[in-house]
């Protein structure tokens, strides 16, 4: 257990060195997530009407952004891994003693780094243009947490989705068709009661709508209902089934 936990933050490092060798990929993670906020409150914002609850649409979509923000941060795993798959990387780590599960495992820890680095951007963005928090430092410190195990629970999701495609551009491609939809078929921007009928069914059971209601309630004091509960299950779930996938993928994939 030592040596996994000690070669998991070695991989860890190499992953957040290489991005401050390759500043550009910063902008993932600050450029990018200030523009989707600053275009949703100052284009969409005045034609959206947000429930009465709120003081303004800023109130309303900070929390909602922002979880789709940290559950794009798993765009670097799969973009890595598969990079590291064609280039023969991982075949030197094979050769390496070294826990197998690090390098794995690695690549999850690295995107909580960024993601935290992301959830700072936006908040004092949000803090600039008239966002302000409705809570306790401990639901504050809550909410930063669970933002944290939502983006950890994605990271495996693209882990496998890196471990399965043939090229680092099919991983940016898939990974946008499947998890896009996910989350503007949610609570994050608009509220579901807008949607038509099956559109707003599946809004309500999609785990962005929950995770970000959740975010609403410890953040700006919205009604919570089982909201909290279910973003913690939610993510659970989601590492209980992907990662086990993620590592035997990976076992293949490098020839275990």
């Amino acid at each position: 257990m030592r040596r996994l936990v000690t070669d998991t933050m070695v991989v860890a490092e190499r992953n957040l060195v290489r991005i401050t060798r390759a500043p550009d990929l910063l902008l993932a993670f600050t450029v990018q997530p200030v523009m989707f906020v600053l275009l949703f409150v100052y284009v969409f914002g005045g034609a959206i009407k947000v429930p009465p609850f709120y003081d303004s649409y800023v109130a309303f979509l900070l929390p909602g952004i922002i979880v789709q923000n940290i559950a794009f941060g798993g765009f670097v795993t799969a973009l890595g891994l598969n990079e590291d798959l064609q280039k023969g990387l991982i075949d030197r780590f094979r050769s390496l003693p070294m826990a197998r599960a690090a390098v794995l495992a690695g690549r999850t820890l690295a995107d909580v780094a960024t993601n935290m680095l992301s959830v700072v951007v936006l908040l004092v963005t949000g803090l600039i243009i008239g966002f302000s928090f409705d809570a306790s430092p401990l639901e504050i410190v809550g909410g930063l947490a669970l933002l944290l195990l939502f983006g950890y629970a994605f990271s495996w999701v693209f882990a496998l989705l890196g471990l399965l495609v043939s090229s680092p551009e099919a991983a940016n491609s898939l990974g946008f068709i499947a998890v896009f939809p996910l989350t503007f078929i949610s609570s994050a921007f608009v509220p579901v009661e807008s949607m038509p009928g099956a559109l707003r069914w599946f809004a309500e059971i999609n785990p962005f709508t929950v995770v970000v209601d959740a975010m609403r309630a410890l953040w700006v004091g919205a009604p919570a209902g089982h909201s909290i509960w279910g973003a913690v299950v939610w993510s659970f779930v989601l590492i209980a089934v992907f990662a086990p996938l993620a590592v035997s993928r990976y076992r293949r994939a490098a020839g275990h």
